[in-house]
């Protein structure tokens, strides 16, 4: 069977599913989204037109317990319009790990996945079932059945969150995650029978989340930011960010100025140092002092540059000239005091990052001329 590449989408307009067609598009894919106002005519144009399909739509908060029948019975729809279809279209339901809970929500997830799955195995069809933890990420609703994105929404904007129970236990995934794994699993052309998992999963607490995204706050206003390229932090600092107001997609820092030039900190991290960047008018030269630990990188972005160097004991020098037209990384050695000065005709514009945070009590900066 080859790779789908029209796929139907229930609930196409829900969170996972804008997410998800966003991707497929981006995968050159063909989405047909159906919404809950969609008739039933739109259902069987689109399914039957399929190569695949995603069953998002459920129902999670109704006014009455009884309206989480509707779980069941969007499933009864989806399997009466696929028996009418010849070909084997794979399908893949996305269900709640509620579904192992005798709660009525719970309930009526595991009644839709039994439906699906006694229709897959009495006419052989391909069907997956996901029983999703806590999805997070950007577009989710605030304020309604996402923790995260309650937190994510009210920290940057000063508004209370409340956690009842901070040790309780939080099992989520990223949506990003569950995008790739719905549509890696259909990509393999024949879609595994049976319960799939999407990974990662991260295992944490309600306390422990609260506490990150928090600290994105704070950190923001001290000009840090924490490890967010990897893992869990990852994904929360990306939602995070996706619910800042529109007035927070900027903000200042502060420029130190003097007759040579100007000299702003970017960002700080708490373990790899910080990044900077500095002006010098021409003519200028800045440093003239060396370090017993602390490391620098040099970039120069606008203008050309000479790096002048000499050890402070044996007085061995050594020059180093360069330019933004040829993108060069120079780096100072402990040991060695160093200035730049500014050769050009115009402005300079360095950025500088350190090994460590600038620290006015045990700054390791000696004034040495070179």
């Amino acid at each position: 069977m080859e790779a789908a590449k029209i796929i139907a989408v229930t609930g196409a307009d829900g969170f996972i599913g804008r997410n998800l067609i966003l991707r497929m598009r981006e995968l050159g894919l063909e989405p047909r989204p159906l919404i809950r106002s969609s008739s039933e005519d739109e259902w069987v144009a689109a399914i039957q037109g399929a190569d695949a399909v995603i069953h998002l739509a459920g129902v999670n908060r109704p006014p009455d317990p009884s309206g989480f029948e509707g779980n069941v019975s969007a499933v009864e729809t989806l399997v009466r319009i696929l028996g009418k279809v010849e070909r084997p279209i794979p399908v893949i339901l996305a269900s709640s790990q509620k579904a192992e809970e005798h709660s009525d929500y719970g309930l009526s997830k595991k009644a839709a996945e039994d439906r699906l799955l006694a229709f897959g195995e009495a006419t052989q069809r391909p069907v997956a079932i996901f029983r999703l933890p806590n999805v997070f990420g950007k577009w989710c609703r605030p304020n309604y059945n996402s923790a995260v994105a309650t937190f994510c929404h009210n920290v940057p904007r000063g508004l209370p969150i409340t956690i009842n129970d901070p040790a309780a236990a939080l099992s989520l995934v990223y949506i990003d995650d569950v995008s790739e794994c719905f549509l890696d699993l259909i990509a393999k052309g024949a879609v595994d029978r049976g319960f799939h998992e999407v990974l990662p999963r991260y295992e944490t607490t309600v306390g422990e989340v609260a506490e990150i995204i928090r600290g994105f706050r704070s950190d923001r206003d001290e000009n840090l930011i924490d490890d967010v390229g990897l893992g869990l932090k990852r994904a929360l600092y990306a939602t995070y960010v996706s619910y800042l107001p529109k007035e927070q997609f900027a903000y200042g820092i502060t420029s130190h100025r003097d007759p040579r030039g100007a000299f702003s900190e970017m960002l700080k991290t708490r373990s790899a140092g910080q990044f900077s960047y500095f002006t010098a008018l021409p003519g200028v030269t800045r440093g003239g002092h060396y370090h017993h630990t602390k490391t620098e990188k040099f970039l120069i972005v606008h203008g050309e540059a000479l790096f002048r160097f000499r050890h402070v004991l044996t007085d061995e020098v050594h020059e180093v000239r360069t330019s933004a037209e040829s993108p060069t990384i120079v780096e100072t050695i402990p040991g060695w005091a160093h200035d730049v000065t500014n050769v050009g005709d115009g402005i300079l514009v360095s950025l500088l990052w350190a090994n460590e945070l600038f620290d006015r009590e045990r700054p390791d900066t000696t004034q040495e001329k070179v």
